[in-house]
Parts: structure tokens; sequence; C-alpha cells
């Protein structure tokens, strides 16, 4: 980790607090899986949307590793709230298809500053439920559905989950991989690991802006965390890595889930960035968390 660090520190590229939002997409879908293994080849891969609470159509992607009516894992994507899509997590998202055996259905929401909070939440939230609904249109088994994401990712895939306990609808599993769940990234890890460790603090500080106004940010459903009540959630599966500004609140996330009675597993990778799980061609670790993420899901599933 500490070399690849040294690498991506060499290749000197502009940090994303430098640039408009727009280049710092540009620049994120370049690079995104450049450390990934190529996409592995599936069944079936197919472009389709769905609509938001407002009626606007979001792109969504389905991933299937076979034909057939299957449980289906609703994944959101990271990227702070502004940058990221579907060409970005796609090489993830067909890893956890093939090697959960079930279905991933990548959300495009909409993103800031273009759509600032809570339009990224509304998406997901709506996209969750037509998957429960209507999914059996696509071949899907919406009464098995899970809901996951990295990143601010993850913090939807909390906030979701949430979500489906308050409206009475049954999630097999909240995937969480490296989510944020506070409101000032004022942990001591956001200290820590404030420069150097890939996410740093600058780039935080300008996600948030974009995305959030300040006092909007205790929320619960943008820092789940303080949420009243977590009782009552579908299980947890908690991916987190040691040199990450966010793995304070990941660790106190998974405790108070825990207190309130719901079950978790928790990995916590030592020695590892923000975004490891996205680095499958330098690091085994990845290949390793996206086996811990496939094994949750097909568990899961067979409740």
């Amino acid at each position: 980790m500490a070399g690849l660090l040294d690498r991506i520190q060499r290749a000197q590229r502009a940090p994303f607090h430098a640039m408009t939002p727009i280049e710092a997409r540009i620049a994120y879908t370049k690079a995104a899986e450049v450390l990934e293994p190529p996409r592995a080849a599936l069944a079936r891969v197919q472009d389709f949307e769905i609509p938001a609470a407002d009626g606007a159509p979001l792109p969504a992607r389905l991933y299937a590793p076979s034909e057939g009516h299957m449980p289906v894992l609703l994944y959101l994507h990271g990227g702070g709230f502004v940058i990221g899509g579907l060409e970005t997590h796609d090489s993830l998202c067909r890893q956890l298809a093939l090697r959960s055996g079930g279905a991933v259905v990548a959300l495009d929401y909409r993103l800031a500053p273009e759509h600032r909070f809570p339009t990224a939440v509304d998406d997901a939230w709506a996209s969750m439920q037509w998957l429960a609904e209507h999914g059996q249109t696509l071949g899907l088994d919406g009464a098995r559905l899970a809901v996951g994401g990295d990143s601010a990712g993850g913090t939807l895939a909390a906030v979701c989950a949430i979500h489906a306990r308050d409206i009475g609808l049954r999630l097999t599993l909240q995937l969480l991989i490296t989510p944020g769940t506070t409101a000032h990234a004022d942990t001591p890890s956001h200290h820590l690991f404030a420069n150097g460790f890939l996410l740093d603090a600058a780039n935080v500080q300008w996600f948030f802006d974009h995305y959030i106004d300040h006092h909007h940010r205790r929320d619960w459903r943008f820092a789940p965390l303080l949420a009243e009540e977590l009782d009552g959630l579908a299980p947890a599966c908690i991916v987190l890595a040691e040199c990450d500004p966010l793995v304070d609140e990941g660790l106190a996330y998974a405790d108070r889930l825990r207190m309130a009675g719901v079950p978790v597993a928790l990995e916590l990778y030592r020695g590892l960035t923000h975004d490891f799980i996205k680095m499958g061609r330098a690091l085994k670790e990845a290949g390793l968390a996206q086996a811990v993420a496939a094994d949750a899901l097909k568990e899961s599933w067979k409740t």
C-alpha cells in the first residue's frame, strides 16, 4: 500500500479540490479502474432506467452471472456525492455479481452540486422501492433485496436500510464499504490520515461543500450515526480500511448497530487506505474483501 501511495504521489495528479466538479468527474472516470482487474464477462449486462420520486429517469445497469430469477443487490457508488457513476464502478459491480451468484443493479443517482442534498438520498430510496416492487420485470427477486455501496455510496446504503425499516420493507443485508456516517469529519482518524492517504481532508471538505449546507449536516440522511434509533435494521456487513479518514466513524456505526441488536459482520483491513477494494490489480486484499462481501450476500439471500 505504501508503494502504491508513493507511485500515486509521483504521478502528481491535480487534486479534486483544485478542479471544477465536471473536471473532477472526467479525471476520476479516467483513473477509476486503472488498478482493477479487467471487467469480468457476465451472462447479462443490461442498461435501463429507474424512475426517481420526481419522475426523472435514473440510469442504472444490471449485472447478472446467469439467466433466470435471482436475488439482487442495489449498489450505490462512491465519489463524495459529486463524482463517480456507472463506468467508475463497473469492474467492482461485475466482481460482486460473479462472486455472489446474484444480480447487482448499479444506480447512477444524481450528483451535486447540480443536485444537492437530499437528491441522492431520494434517488436511492426510490430505486430501492422500485426494485422491491418491480424487480420481477427484470427477472429479479424483489423479496431478496440487499443494499450496498462504498464511501458516499456506503452512507446512502446505510440510510436506505433505515428507510427500509421505517416503511416496512425487508432487506436481506446492508453492505457498507468504508462508509461515511458522521456530520463534520472531525473524528481522530480524520486528523491522523488527513494528508497522504488517498482521501485527503481538503477533498472531503470539497465534496461536503458541493453536496450539503453546513446547517444540514446533522441530518441523519447525511450522517446516519446520528439517527435516533437503529434497531430493527437489516444485518450489516461492514468493510473498513485501517488507514482511512472514515475508519473511526465506520467502527462507531458498527458499534451502534450492535448495541441496537443488529447482526454485524465487521472486517477491518490493516495497513490499507480508502478505496482499496477497487485496487485488485495491485492489492490481493481487494479480492479478499470482495469475497467477504459476496459471501455475506450469498448467506443473506438464503433466508
